[in-house]
């Protein structure tokens, strides 16, 4: 790790001088609910990122994602919400529609939209969008990373929501029918589905009342994947969820099992996949510092009928701290120590990265 730890230094100090600009203008995530004859406002995220590794892929300064939010009230009930990124490629920038929604609503218990959605078969796809200062991590769990295999990230169809926040529980809900998985298992099929069958979706919180930045939940999705070898394979996902969303302190902790059973029969097999991440936020005078820590895990069944053929088995461990050193920006040191399913040993990697977001309002 010599040579990490020097180069390492340099991209820090870099990244730093970036830190020293002038704070920009803006303020957290604008969601897409809507208020009466709401105007539009556009918002910014974009991140730049030094990393030095002990595995075999690109060092140095990486230009992470530029996404853009944009929220317009077209009615008082009908809302259209829309998320657009550009993504740094060896041999190009990728453009790509990463939610595309119109809501109408007709109460708070019940909200109707149709569209491409972050799929709520899981917490964090649906609290942190595109736009890492979001988030108080460098990057997402494996698990639910973007261009993950081990969930559906992206989900295009119908949604149902609402909640009934003055109940004691506050209890919430969202269901939907869409498109289930493309060919491409990692992507979802927004150009249409691979087979007959629609995916099918449903999730309940409840967020009480008497304890402040609590949610707990849990949520199902049904579908039929198509597999490499030619075939479809039924693929059922349960996951359960719990958030305390408290700077002092936060805890992130995830829970999905994804089963899989070839289409007209044969083994069942399960996957799990979890996470566990814990953060403070230091007191004053030192409370721009937020350090945090995750252990995270995927153990894929050997006969996995979809999952075998990309090694997606993972062990993880992170260490890291936020600084924010300004209301709209960030800056995260980060080491990991990772296994994949590809190597035989632990690889370590030591991350910087700067995060912000800027706007109208």
């Amino acid at each position: 790790m010599g040579r990490i730890r020097g180069s390492f230094a340099t991209g820090v100090l870099v990244i730093a001088a970036l830190a020293s600009g002038t704070p920009l203008s803006g303020q957290g995530l604008v969601g897409h609910e809507a208020s009466p004859v709401a105007p539009t406002t556009i918002l910014g995220f974009a991140d730049v990122n030094y990393v030095e590794t002990e595995r075999k892929v690109d060092e140095g300064f990486v230009l992470g994602q530029l996404a853009g939010h944009v929220t317009s009230g077209l009615t008082e009930r009908l809302t259209f919400f829309g998320e657009v990124s550009a993504t740094a490629r060896p041999d190009e920038y990728r453009i790509e529609v990463e939610r595309l929604i119109l809501r109408y609503d007709f109460n708070d218990q019940f909200k109707l939209s149709g569209g491409r959605y972050h799929t709520p078969v899981s917490y964090w796809n649906t609290a942190f969008h595109h736009g890492l200062w979001l988030q108080t991590s460098v990057s997402r769990p494996e698990m639910i990373k973007f261009g993950s295999r081990v969930l559906p990230v992206h989900f295009t169809g119908l949604l149902a929501e609402g909640g009934f926040p003055l109940t004691t529980l506050g209890l919430g809900y969202a269901g939907g029918i869409g498109n289930g998985r493309g060919d491409e298992i990692a992507r979802g099929g927004d150009a249409g589905d691979t087979n007959q069958n629609r995916a099918l979706l449903a999730t309940v919180y409840s967020r009480p009342a008497s304890i402040f930045g609590l949610q707990a939940g849990g949520a199902l999705y049904v579908d039929k994947a198509p597999a490499e070898g030619g075939f479809d394979v039924d693929e059922q996902i349960y996951s359960a969820h719990l958030a305390l969303t408290r700077e002092r302190p936060e805890i992130l902790a995830e829970y999905a099992r994804i089963r899989h059973e070839p289409d007209g029969g044969g083994e069942t097999t399960d996957t799990d996949a979890w996470y566990l991440q814990a953060a403070y936020r230091l007191p004053l005078p030192v409370d721009a510092f937020k350090p945090y820590a995750r252990i995270e895990r995927i153990s894929v069944d050997d006969d996995d009928p979809l999952f075998e053929p990309f090694g997606l088995d993972y062990k993880g461990f992170l260490v890291g701290v936020r600084y924010d050193f300004a209301s709209l920006a960030a800056l995260k040191l980060e080491y990991r120590d990772e296994r994949f399913a590809d190597v035989d040993e632990r690889e370590k990697s030591l991350w910087a990265q700067v995060s912000f977001t800027f706007g109208e309002h």
